[in-house]
């Protein structure tokens, strides 16, 4: 349903640091693809800033923005400060997205989907062919991969998780029972004795710039034969771990993909209007 209402769209990210984000060329291109006036502005407030945080929801609540979207550190941070999440973001527990309906602030997660989206895109692309199972090694087991597991385990994957905070991993796959089990990343090297996935996931920042010589995968570990490596880390647009892989003939993306579907679904729990992706991908490439 279209927000008819509003004439223009003020929306933005909120999040530290900022500097990074391409978040502002991929919504002005969305606004200009769906023929909307407004603007998205970055808001950068640091993590131990609450009262920042709590003004600018303010602004939300009076109407002055119209969506947020939220980045770390404040994805779960946030959620005492709201009125209400979606089942997703509640499942999740972490919130990217947040909108307002009769004058309550509810947090959404967009992650989640548009990582599904992604994923599935790149698998079929790459034709990987693994027979009927569907099984993952993620790496790592904050805040970005509770949206990850949580897509996997929907969609029916079998999940490993490999963290160094074993503590952390334990308590993410407590959510899921049967389906999520985890690996201690210090015995990693043990893993790939066994059948290999079919895909791996990064979920840690490590590789991201400036930090580009970093890999979440040990050094001198070889990676397993015939996996697909997908890292959430788009910055920059090829990654050590994404280098490492293609040398050793393995498919492998950057999550740039995931970047661009969880700000058009966003964008359109905000406005209403569906933006072409093609038009969005253009505009950071």
């Amino acid at each position: 349903m279209k927000r008819s209402n509003v004439q223009t769209f003020q929306l933005g990210l909120t999040g530290y640091p900022l500097g990074h984000s391409l978040s502002p060329k991929i919504h002005k291109a969305a606004l200009d693809a769906c023929g909307l006036k407004g603007d998205y502005s970055l808001f950068p407030v640091s993590p131990d800033d609450l009262d920042g945080l709590n003004a600018l929801l303010a602004c939300l609540r009076r109407g002055e923005l119209h969506g947020l979207n939220v980045t770390i550190p404040h994805k779960q941070a946030v959620i005492p400060l709201l009125d209400e999440l979606t089942p997703t973001a509640e499942a999740i527990g972490a919130v990217n997205t947040i909108f307002t309906q009769n004058g309550h602030l509810i947090g959404d997660n967009t992650d989640a989907a548009g990582f599904l989206v992604d994923l599935k895109r790149f698998l079929t692309t790459e034709t990987q062919r693994h027979g009927d199972k569907k099984s993952v090694l993620v790496l790592g087991a904050g805040g970005s991969a509770r949206a990850i597991v949580y897509a996997l385990v929907s969609d029916g994957w079998e999940v490993m998780v490999a963290a160094r905070r074993l503590e952390q991993a334990e308590g993410l796959a407590r959510r899921y029972a049967q389906n999520v089990s985890v690996l201690d990343f210090l015995h990693l090297s043990s893993f790939i004795l066994h059948p290999s996935p079919l895909c791996i996931i990064n979920t840690t920042p490590l590789g991201m710039s400036p930090h580009t010589d970093a890999s979440p995968w040990p050094a001198g570990l070889p990676l397993p034969q015939n996996a697909a490596v997908y890292d959430l880390v788009y910055n920059p647009r090829e990654t050590k771990l994404v280098r490492m892989a293609r040398a050793a003939g393995l498919p492998a993306v950057t999550g740039l993909g995931m970047l661009v579907e969880q700000a058009a679904l966003a964008f359109e729990i905000w406005t209403g209007h569906v933006p072409p992706r093609e038009a969005l991908t253009a505009a950071i490439n």
